[in-house]
């Protein structure tokens, strides 16, 4: 029983943490807070992650209702889920900004704003479409079994945002230690494991939904 606990919630936040990848929004957030003050950007960092906290446990605790009023299964959300984290994976592979998640005018558009926290930082950079997708997914996993699944892609996400303010806050820092070949070391690594859990997506939505057609026939 812990074994299947400690496998499920290291499963859970190594999938959150990866497609939100505050790691990547470090070069954005340098760029969108300028040459601000560093308590303004830690004040800019909090709101973002925990604005992206809130989008993502919002998203997990509501996905259920939303497939039920779209007449939308969780097997056909998982592979339309699985093939957005898979383009985002190939740019990421390629060192290449994933437009899935932010575009060149949203960032422009972010340093004209004074107040970017709310957005782009937390929407789309951190919570986008690919770290939606992934926590619906995982929540309508967990339905599927025990209570205690479901707290824990809660608190996966709960804890991705607590990192994802760490992060940000250090931004400056973590820019100067990694410099341009460590984000790339870093972005290939996570664009790797994205792909794995594009495809597994992709599979079991594949499996579950061929499964109903079976049946139906």
């Amino acid at each position: 029983m812990i074994r299947e606990i400690v496998s499920f919630a290291c499963a859970s936040f190594a999938a959150v943490f990866v497609v939100v990848d505050p790691f990547t929004a470090v070069p954005f957030f340098l760029a969108m807070t300028g040459d601000g003050a560093p308590e303004r950007r830690r004040t800019t960092a909090l709101r973002a992650a925990l604005a992206a906290g809130l989008v993502l446990e919002f998203f997990a605790l509501s996905g259920a209702l939303v497939f039920r009023m779209l007449g939308v299964s969780l097997g056909a959300f998982k592979i339309a889920g699985g093939l957005l984290l898979l383009v985002m994976s190939v740019d990421m592979l390629r060192t290449r900004p994933p437009e899935a998640r932010i575009t060149a005018d949203e960032v422009a558009s972010g340093v004209e704003r004074g107040d970017v926290a709310i957005v782009p930082l937390a929407m789309p950079l951190l919570a986008g479409p690919g770290s939606i997708a992934t926590v619906v997914v995982l929540m309508g996993r967990a339905r599927a079994g025990p209570l205690w699944q479901g707290a824990l892609v809660l608190a996966a996400v709960a804890l991705t945002s607590a990192l994802s303010f760490f992060v940000l806050a250090g931004a400056a820092r973590i820019d100067r230690v990694l410099g341009k070949s460590g984000f790339s070391i870093v972005e290939r690594a996570s664009g790797l494991l994205l792909a794995a859990i594009a495809i597994q997506f992709i599979l079991d939505g594949l499996g579950e939904s061929l499964s109903k057609l079976l049946l139906r026939g």
